[in-house]
């Protein structure tokens, strides 16, 4: 069954010129571009995102991080689409992931793991919504 997820390529991967290599991989695993842009977006923007981790004590520094310089979100089809691109992304911690997922190999720490995904139909329906207005 094929499905919609979001994806962030966030502002370090794009910074350091990576962002095509990271497209490049959920292509080459079957998955479709949907929608893309590459974008700069406000605290507020943020806020809205991220709504359920405002409270938590990682959120301030993802927040300012996010709001670094360009960042690429995209939509992604495909079947499974979501499980598929969070295999693809690995651990959300870079030093937890699997060698050659996209957080092992771009990634760094914190909220420089060079991705987001979505991590359910709701929120894949919910930020594509927020980011593409759909």
């Amino acid at each position: 069954m094929s499905e919609h997820t979001l994806v962030i390529i966030k502002p370090d991967v794009v910074e350091a010129g990576n962002a095509g290599k990271v497209l490049a991989r959920y292509e080459e695993a079957g998955l479709t571009i949907e929608s893309m842009e590459l974008r700069e977006i406000t605290g507020e923007f943020a806020d809205q995102h991220y709504a359920e981790h405002l409270e938590r004590d990682f959120y301030p520094p993802l927040r300012e991080f996010m709001t670094s310089g360009p960042l690429i979100p995209l939509i992604l089809s495909g079947e499974d689409a979501i499980a598929r691109v969070r295999a693809l992304n690995g651990a959300t911690d870079p030093k937890k992931a699997e060698a050659g997922t996209i957080r092992a190999d771009f990634g760094e720490s914190g909220p420089r793991n060079a991705v987001h995904a979505s991590d359910s139909p709701e929120s894949a329906a919910r930020e594509i919504a927020l980011w593409f207005n759909r």
